[in-house]
């Protein structure tokens, strides 16, 4: 079948720049935990059969009839896609990487996603087929259909979208506390900072040159983590949204919708919520107040856990590294970070992490009881 089929050019989402600044870090918004996950790929072009005809016959293979137009929205790790569906809302496919997660581990995500839409939290679960199963598959692609969600970004500068943000995420940490993932990742030391570190000095983007820099300084951060998790080490451990950041909540005037799940995982309440907090330590002390004042309505929080913002902060900054190295086989890739193949983005990189080792040991931020 032939479709008149519409796909615009992938166009990259807004990056940190190479150098970077603590503010230019706090925002970065495009990180995948998929760089030290077993069985993850590294095959050449792994969307490479993933045709315009190939995207709309999955979608009908479901009994919808689409308009015969599609819209690639901004993914890197899977292929994302508006479908035109006939006398109906536009539907939202999602094509799973190749070998990215196991079949499990997305189920699990889209139950954990179904568990709190009937807790009434704000998320799109994905649509189950008449059998019930929402994880479905068409010439070797695996897939999934979300419906259409609308939105902005949240202003994080207004207080009362903070507090808004903080009583959504405390109900659905007391979701995700409920029960535990048997198949989804853990946020901890060794799968985001161990392992991507051990990654990046075994690949060739790293120049010998640099290596016994970039060697020190990420031992030596990666031992400040420790101490920070060591002194909080009354975490729990909880399912969670596990990658919160701005970009993946859509503001509405009904309040806003926690979207892409993709890397929900098993870890400490303050994955999801050090990504709403920039700019100065006051600032941050602000916002963060803010954000408590409505999370505290509805789960408990662990003081301790402030000791783990630098410390989340820095694993992100190691991973994020190794995630586009581990990547950049996918032609995607080469064209979104055309600077990352480069000497000098590895000279800024060493040096915006030597820059993170004394946050480490700071005094965390003040919350107030």
């Amino acid at each position: 079948m032939h479709y008149a089929a519409r796909v615009p050019e992938l166009i990259p989402l807004p990056q940190p720049s190479p150098a970077g600044t603590r503010g230019a870090v706090k925002a970065a918004a495009r990180f995948r935990y998929t760089a030290s996950m077993p069985g993850a790929p590294s095959s050449i072009a792994p969307y490479q059969d993933l045709t315009p005809d190939t995207i709309l016959s999955a979608v009908e293979a479901t009994g919808r009839r689409t308009d015969g137009t599609l819209l690639a929205l901004n993914s890197y790790e899977n292929r994302v896609y508006q479908i035109g569906i006939e006398d109906q809302a536009p539907l939202i496919a999602k094509f799973y990487r190749p070998g990215r997660w196991s079949d499990a581990a997305i189920i699990e995500e889209h139950a954990f996603l179904r568990e709190l839409a009937e807790a009434e939290i704000p998320v799109v679960a994905a649509l189950a087929d008449p059998s019930g199963s929402t994880l479905l598959t068409h010439a070797g692609y695996r897939f999934s259909l979300f419906p259409r969600q609308g939105g902005r970004a949240p202003d994080l500068e207004q207080p009362e979208q903070l507090e808004w943000l903080g009583r959504f995420l405390g109900r659905l940490h007391a979701v995700g506390a409920v029960r535990r993932f048997e198949h989804r990742a853990r946020i901890d030391a060794q799968t985001l900072g161990r392992g991507p570190r051990e990654f990046i000095l075994k690949s060739r983007f790293l120049p010998p040159e640099l290596a016994p820099r970039y060697r020190e300084v990420t031992e030596l951060l990666l031992a400040g983590v420790e101490r920070c998790f060591t002194r909080a080490d009354t975490t729990r451990r909880i399912r969670l949204h596990g990658d919160c950041h701005p970009g993946n909540v859509l503001w509405t005037n009904a309040g806003p919708h926690f979207v892409d799940f993709d890397d929900c995982a098993t870890g400490p309440a303050m994955q999801d919520l050090w990504m709403l907090l920039s700019g100065a330590r006051a600032d941050m002390e602000s916002q963060l107040g803010h954000v408590m004042a409505g999370y505290r309505q509805f789960a408990d929080f662990n003081p301790a856990e402030l000791w783990l913002i630098e410390a989340l902060r820095t694993l992100r900054m190691i991973h994020y590294a190794a995630w586009i190295a581990r990547r950049w086989d996918d032609p995607a890739f080469p064209r979104a970070f055309p600077w990352f193949d480069a000497p000098r983005y590895w000279e800024e990189h060493i040096q915006v992490l030597r820059e993170q080792l004394p946050l480490l040991d700071e005094t965390p931020l003040a919350l107030d009881a």
